[in-house]
């Protein structure tokens, strides 16, 4: 392959930045095809291709083979250190805690869905789809990661910069909780399906424009997700303890003799 002067790949690299600026593409939206980028910026496929390729490495953009090429989201300094960072330490002291971002995710996604049925652009759509697809993996490591894509994917499509940036510092809180919710209830197959009803329920409101619809049913999915988990948490203390009584038992006993 033949690699252009870093010169030239730095000035083409700039004209794709000023692009996605002038036309307002946000996370998660698609450039247009190679092609047509190409002609619109008046410089060869191969030039262009190695932009995208120094854009790709630079994390501004990320490249889905046979998928086209998207704009990734930045993540902010203060979104990592003021929001995400003092919620891993209160989770690392009280695990109990996990039950907090499940009830801000009630009144952040509540808003994420309603805003998203309204403003959802056919590219925001096409990805929230792509990724609800994606949530029926038999893999319960790729089902649950592509559980948060679907959520930060209705975030996206709402095109409020605060709520985004809110869901986003949230990163790694969500993929850590709903990997181990959907791990758990991946188990359980009615659970898992009422799962796959309810994602489908937000997906269709939001396709249709249905902005309350789509408000209730992130409500109710959320809420579902909450009490399973709770449940969830009570058998297994429950069973816990029914396992450490009689252990307990025998060794006061062995004391004894």
């Amino acid at each position: 392959m033949i690699v252009m002067p870093r010169r030239l790949a730095d000035e083409v690299a700039t004209r794709v930045r000023a692009l996605i600026e002038e036309q307002q593409l946000e996370a998660g939206m698609r450039l247009p095809a190679e092609r047509q980028l190409a002609i619109q910026l008046g410089v060869s496929r191969n030039s262009l291709r190695e932009a995208l390729a120094k854009l790709v490495s630079e994390g501004l953009l990320v490249s889905r083979r046979g998928g086209g090429t998207f704009v990734r989201w930045q993540h902010e300094p203060w979104s990592e250190q003021n929001i995400v960072q003092p919620l891993k330490s209160l989770l690392a002291d009280d695990p109990d805690y996990s039950f907090d971002i499940l009830e801000a995710r009630h009144a952040i996604e509540a808003s994420t869905a309603w805003h998203a049925a309204l403003r959802a652009t056919e590219t925001d759509k096409e990805k929230i789809r792509m990724c609800f697809e994606a949530t029926q993996s038999d893999d319960p490591d790729l089902a649950s990661q592509a559980d948060v894509r679907f959520h930060l994917a209705i975030a996206e499509a709402s095109h409020n910069v605060v709520l985004l940036q809110t869901m986003r510092g949230f990163f790694d809180l969500l993929q850590s909780s709903v990997k181990q919710s959907r791990q758990r209830m991946y188990l359980v197959p009615p659970v898992f399906a009422r799962l796959t009803e309810q994602h489908q329920a937000v997906l269709d409101a939001i396709l249709a424009g249905d902005a309350e619809g789509a408000r209730q049913a992130m409500m109710s999915h959320l809420g579902f997700v909450h009490t399973t988990i709770k449940q969830f948490d009570e058998d297994r203390a429950r069973q816990a303890r029914i396992t450490r009584l009689p252990g307990d038992h025998n060794e006061h006993s062995r004391e004894n003799h």
